[in-house]
């Protein structure tokens, strides 16, 4: 999709424009990452997985964005 198109759905008043995003790269500028492993129950993989694929992003970035969130709202 062309930045003229996603501007106009959005001005259009399009409820959720997430859904034509692409945030697996996104990332806050100038902060570095860090690698994390976290182990899942199968079943909490299997809701992420559903979650992502409703998105259609990936699993990491369900993950990444339920977190901060979480943190933000914990933070005010």
């Amino acid at each position: 999709m062309k930045a003229s198109e996603f501007d106009k759905r959005f001005d259009d008043g399009a409820k959720d424009v997430v859904d034509d995003l692409d945030l697996s790269q996104a990332r806050r500028p100038n902060e570095p990452s860090r690698r994390v492993n976290v182990d899942f129950p199968p079943w909490m993989v299997d809701s992420l997985d559903q979650e992502a694929k409703r998105l259609g992003v990936t699993r990491q970035s369900v993950i990444k964005v339920w977190i901060a969130e979480r943190l933000e709202r914990k933070a005010s």
